[in-house]
Formats: structure tokens, C-alpha cells, sequence
């Protein structure tokens, strides 16, 4: 890298914080890999095995048998003594870990900001999440909270890695590029989860026995331990290729990190006071957001256990889902770019509107409209995501890039509290997964009608910012 001139070295003695270095295509190649990675979590882990892996073990945790042909089973178990339905296990689990994130992900976000590098946090969380995921291989028999253990570690590490990778992105592009460079690395990372789950679909075809549900099982466990395994090997790249960009807050800074992380956590919570379009812009994503997390997270479980659907079937489902979301980010990017993203966002949310309802109908032991519904979702999924990652890049106040992603970050990559919990509510008290997907509609409408209330460049002005062209 070369040294700073005379012009930036004044600069940096004056305002201690040093004139940004346009990024390379190096550079950011480096920071779409680190989608590449970790998209294996969320795609292998998340969305495919975890879901159906861990509540089968839950069952038989319960007593139940499992398997094709065995009876229903509405047995429960008691983790510190509370009494939980076994298929309502997951998705309360799933709850507990964002309602974890909310007290850890901010704080990420403010040591981000106040640490001179960066780097090394992405590391400690990437690596810690990967090996939680690699820890699956003793997920035996009945270990139930031995799986909810290690995904508890794993989604809170997942989510705190992906904020400091988030506040990379302001400074790897300008206000007009930054819908184009989100939605490429989301886009990448939808391509990085499809080829791994590819990989798991080949083995899980060739290695599985009919009737033969310990085999089921085994396979499931190794597939997620391939995912730990990439996500900590693709590491690597963005570690290498990305430069360190510190925070107005850190340069200079003496004393410990963490400990000013905390303080720099309180004062931005008073301060995001003064920016109430950014938090009303926070607060719809948050809503919309979490109905499409708990679609991801979930689908596998409401294929299993309502539509009856084999994991042969759920696995091509995702991979048609990952394959379409690779173009279906770059086509919904490209849009953004004539109509605006807020637009583009919009007729996302009313495609998934579509989807949730359509999803309610599909019959069971149907691959082929659970498959054509899988398309639908591929095609707004990751332009959905990508957009609006982008967007609130234009709604934070310099230098605070890590804290504010930092509560982006609650609701993201297969992580969301409410959907799951009343998904999780409506099952145990109606035994109906279709009641419980359907109750979702409400995400996507109310989060919708509070996006097109924002008004989106009065609110990038008053952050300090430069509106784009199109918003």
C-alpha cells in the first residue's frame, strides 16, 4: 500500500483520522468472499439441516420414534424445567438466539467502530462461529441442548462477524455504487451457499439408505460440520485482501477496547435519538425483514414436518432458491439503479406477500409446487436483502458504521425473533405449521407501508450524508 502523501498526513495530524483510500478491486473482492464464507452457515446450517437435524433429535430426546412411517408424536421436553413441545423446539431456539444478539451485536458494532483494526475481529468471530458449526459432529442420539448449545454460539458469532463486515462497506464505495457493490456480494454469497449445498445434495444422494433414518441423521451432522469447515476456510481470503479501515473513534484511542466499546454504546443509544428517520427506516426493516428470515429459517421444518417432503426434495428446493437468488440479487440491483432501491424494495415485499400466501395452499407430498414456490422466493430474496443493506449504509452518521450495523445485524441471515416465536406459539397451541406460516403476512405488510412512510433523502441529509441520484 503506499504512503500517505504530505496532504494526507497534514490531514491526519489535524483530525486524527486518516483521508480514505479509494478501494481496489482487490479489496473488494476480499470483502465478497467473506459472503462467499459465511454463506454456507446460513444456506447448509440454517436453512436445510439444522431445522429438520435438530428436531429430530428433540424427538428423540421426547421418546418419540422417527422415520418414515412413524406414528405422530406431540411429546415434549423440559430444558430448566420448562416444558416445550418438541417440533416447537427449533424455532424458540431460534428466538432465544436474536433475543441473545440484541445485547451482543451492538456492542460488536461499537468495538468495531473504536478499534484501529478490524481484521481481527472478523477473525475471532468467523473462526468461533466455524468451529461451533464443526462442533456438530457430537450432536449424537439425543443431545438436543448439546445442538442448541453450539447453534447459540454460532449465530451470535455468525451475526457479529457479518457486523464488522457490514461497516466495511461505506468505505469501499461511493453513494451511487453502493447498491451495486451490496447486491454483487450478496449475489456471490448466494452462489458460494448454492455450490457447498450442491456438494452435501451429491453425497446425501449417494450415501443414503432408504429407511435408514440413523443414516439420515449422520448425513445431516456432517453436512453442517462442511459448512464450518468453508466458512473458516473462505475466511481466509477477505483477512488477506481487505485493508484495515479504523473509525473516527479510533484512532488515537488509548485505554481498553472493550471496556470503550460499552461506554460508546451508551452514548450512541442516546444519540441515535437525533436521528429518528434513521431508526423509523431501522424499525420497518426490522419488521419486513424478520417475516423473510423466518421463512428461511423455517422452510426446511415446514417441509419435513407439514408437506411431508423428503430432504432430497428440500435440498433442491434451496439450491433452485440459491442459483435464482445469485441473478435474482444482481436483477433486482440492476433494477435499483432505474427506479430507486426504496421501489425495488417495495415490489420485493409484495412478491413475498405472494409467497407467504401461496405457501399456506401448497398440498402436502408435492415436490413440484414447493419447488416452482422456491423460484419465486430466489428471485426477491437476495435483491430484498442486498437493497436494503445498502440503504441504511446512506442513514449512518460517519464513523458509526459498526454500532448502527450493529442493531441492523438483529434481524439478518437467517436470524429473527418475532416471526419464529409466533410461529413457534401458533404450532403448540394449533399443531398447524400452515396456520403458522401464514400469521407472517403481517411482517411483510406492516414493514412495507413504514418503508414508503420514511422520507429516505431528508433522512440521508440529516445523517450527514450525500444522497444518491435514485433512492
Amino acid at each position: 500500500m503506499r504512503a500517505p502523501t504530505h496532504t494526507q498526513e497534514r490531514t491526519m495530524a489535524v483530525t486524527g483520522t486518516p483521508t480514505p483510500v479509494p478501494a481496489g478491486k482487490r479489496e473488494r473482492t476480499g470483502w465478497y468472499f467473506y459472503d462467499w464464507a459465511n454463506s454456507a452457515f446460513s444456506t447448509t446450517v440454517i436453512t436445510v439441516f439444522l431445522g429438520p437435524f435438530l428436531t429430530s433429535v428433540t424427538k428423540l430426546a421426547a421418546g418419540c420414534t422417527i422415520g418414515d412411517g412413524a406414528p405422530d408424536c406431540h411429546a415434549s421436553v423440559h430444558p430448566l424445567g420448562i416444558t416445550i413441545a418438541a417440533g416447537s423446539f427449533f424455532p424458540y431456539l431460534v428466538s432465544l438466539s436474536v433475543l441473545l444478539t440484541v445485547f451482543v451485536l451492538p456492542v460488536m458494532g461499537a468495538v468495531a467502530d473504536r478499534a484501529p483494526r478490524k481484521k481481527p475481529l472478523l477473525a475471532a468471530a468467523a473462526f468461533l462461529g466455524a468451529g461451533a458449526t464443526i462442533a456438530m459432529a457430537f450432536v449424537t442420539g439425543d443431545r438436543y441442548l448439546l445442538g442448541g448449545i453450539l447453534f447459540l454460539i454460532a449465530n451470535i458469532a455468525f451475526g457479529a462477524s457479518v457486523v464488522v463486515y457490514n461497516s466495511f462497506l461505506p468505505q469501499l464505495a461511493g453513494p451511487d455504487d453502493r447498491d451495486k457493490i451490496s447486491s454483487r456480494g450478496w449475489a456471490i454469497g448466494y452462489l458460494g451457499g448454492g455450490v457447498l449445498l450442491l456438494l452435501n445434495l451429491i453425497a446425501v444422494t449417494l450415501l443414503s439408505e432408504d429407511g435408514n433414518t440413523q443414516r439420515t441423521l449422520d448425513l445431516a451432522r456432517w453436512s453442517m460440520v462442511s459448512a464450518g469447515i468453508w466458512w473458516a476456510a473462505f475466511t481466509l481470503f477477505p483477512l488477506l485482501w481487505l485493508r484495515e479501515h479504523p473509525g473516527t473513534h479510533s484512532t488515537g484511542q488509548r485505554g481498553n477496547v472493550l471496556t470503550d466499546g460499552f461506554r460508546q454504546l451508551g452514548h450512541t443509544l442516546k444519540a441515535m435519538r437525533a436521528y429518528p428517520l434513521t431508526l423509523a427506516f431501522l424499525g420497518a426493516y426490522l419488521i419486513y425483514n424478520d417475516g423473510i428470515q423466518t421463512v428461511i429459517s423455517l422452510a426446511s421444518q415446514f417441509g419435513t414436518e407439514e408437506l411431508h417432503l423428503e430432504q432430497g426434495t428440500l435440498i433442491i428446493t434451496i439450491l433452485i432458491v440459491q442459483f435464482l437468488a445469485f441473478g435474482g440479487a444482481l436483477l433486482l440491483g440492476a433494477l435499483a439503479n432505474r427506479i430507486g432501491a426504496r421501489t425495488t424494495i417495495l415490489i420485493a415485499l409484495a412478491l413475498w406477500l405472494l409467497v407467504v400466501i401461496a405457501a399456506f395452499w401448497l398440498p402436502a407430498e408435492a415436490p413440484l409446487p414447493f419447488m416452482l414456490l422456491g423460484a419465486g422466493i430466489g428471485l426477491v430474496m437476495g435483491g430484498s436483502q442486498a437493497l436494503s443493506r445498502s440503504l441504511f449504509s446512506q442513514l449512518i452518521p460517519a464513523g458509526r458504521e459498526g454500532e448502527y450495523y450493529g442493531f441492523y445485524e438483529i434481524s439478518d441471515k437467517g436470524t429473527s425473533w418475532l416471526g419464529p416465536l409466533f410461529f413457534g406459539l401458533i404450532f403448540q397451541i394449533t399443531n398447524s405449521y400452515r396456520l403458522g406460516i401464514v400469521s407472517l403476512v403481517v411482517f411483510f405488510v406492516l414493514g412495507g407501508v413504514l418503508l414508503a412512510l420514511v422520507p429516505l433523502r431528508r433522512a440521508i441529509t440529516a445523517a450527514g450524508n450525500t444522497p444518491p441520484k435514485l433512492i
